[in-house]
């Protein structure tokens, strides 16, 4: 009995000592978040909206930080659930960080009337997390059900009015995210890449086979061993006069004034090697056939990436797509599924508009006012 009784006490003990270094750690992730006070985003502030940095906690214990827009004259946001404005969600690109087109997203809904929050994801920009540069299917899109939390818990926000917004490789996971939470009344995909697909079946789908997966996955094991924290894809400081248009078209906005910045890994060094290595494994679209809520997949007609959104669209309606091998039903409210072709815009106009304004921010206001 004696032994007995000491064994629990140490185990007691331990458990304590645990429980302290836990919250040390705890506090001392949230301590180290430095986050900027000055505007440094690469876009000048609207006189319409007012804005505020905010930080909410997804359910992985990951800290996120966001910037909140809301239109002037609105009530101020707080804490309690209340009835009021319909707000928004907006993340990505992949890569991307919030003072670049998702903070530009989220500025132009404020400035039509909804509460938009921008937010970094997991292991990104000034949100917590590490190793820097990280990426995984589940923590990601539980980044959205997070914000779509935070939004529900203000007071000026109507929980059952809240959309997202994602960009580029951010809209697979929006779609995602979608289809895994009915309270998201309203997505938009925006030229939208299906990381998932990309990172198993390669471009165009050019590597998709056993065996070129196959090599891939052995050369992530090698580089597990060899250095997990080597970085790799960064957009290129200096492109070549014969690179793909798109190559040209993402150095044009990442490495230029135009969208560099300090903080985003396509203005620097890009991801850890193996940071994305579970995407290869996922796939994505597998439920979107089943969403009910409204959806809208925008796409640049001259957009390199624009099969991705193609394709979504297709197996959001009809449940089969090509370059999809899974095949489910039609969507049971194929009503409210819209596919928005953009005129003569690439895959980056579709970032900030481009020389040609590309976006139409009226008519995406139009489809969450009606659908939210």
């Amino acid at each position: 009995m004696k032994k007995f009784i000491l064994l629990a006490l140490a185990a007691l003990t331990l458990a304590a000592c645990t429980n302290k270094q836990e919250t040390k750690n705890n506090e001392k992730m949230k301590h180290e978040l430095n986050l900027t006070q000055e505007w440094d985003k690469v876009f000048p502030l609207s006189e319409k909206v007012n804005h505020r940095k905010v930080t909410f906690e997804n359910q992985y214990g990951l800290t996120l930080t966001a910037d909140l827009y809301e239109p002037k004259g609105s009530l101020p946001s707080g804490e309690g659930v209340g009835r009021g404005l319909p707000a928004i969600a907006v993340s990505g690109p992949f890569g991307a960080v919030k003072e670049q087109s998702s903070g530009l997203y989220a500025m132009r809904m404020a400035e039509r009337g909804f509460v938009a929050l921008a937010f970094d994801p997991s292991y990104t920009g000034e949100s917590s997390g590490e190793p820097r540069r990280t990426a995984s299917p589940d923590i990601n899109t539980e980044d959205f059900l997070a914000a779509v939390d935070y939004l529900s818990g203000l007071e000026n926000v109507d929980p059952e009015r809240i959309g997202i917004i994602g960009i580029c490789g951010w809209g697979g996971i929006a779609l995602n995210a979608a289809a895994a939470d009915p309270r998201i009344k309203a997505t938009v995909a925006s030229t939208m890449y299906d990381m998932t697909r990309i990172s198993g079946n390669g471009y165009y789908d050019s590597d998709n086979n056993e065996e070129a997966r196959h090599a891939a996955r052995e050369a992530m094991g090698k580089q597990r061993l060899a250095d997990p924290l080597a970085m790799a894809g960064g957009v290129l400081d200096t492109v070549p006069d014969d690179a793909p248009q798109f190559v040209k078209d993402y150095h044009a906005y990442y490495k230029t004034p135009r969208g560099y910045h300090k903080r985003s890994g396509n203005s620097n060094d890009g991801w850890r090697v193996i940071g994305t290595q579970a995407y290869a494994n996922s796939r994505f679209l597998y439920y979107i056939n089943e969403i009910r809520s409204a959806v809208l997949v925008m796409h640049g007609e001259k957009a390199h990436s624009r099969y991705f959104g193609e394709a979504a669209y297709h197996y959001l309606v009809d449940g089969k797509a090509e370059g999809y091998n899974f095949i489910g039903k039609p969507n049971p409210n194929p009503g409210n599924k819209q596919l928005l072709i953009i005129p003569g815009a690439t895959h980056c106009d579709l970032y900030d508009g481009g020389e040609g304004n590309y976006i139409p921010w009226d008519t995406l206001a139009a489809f969450f006012g009606k659908n939210l």
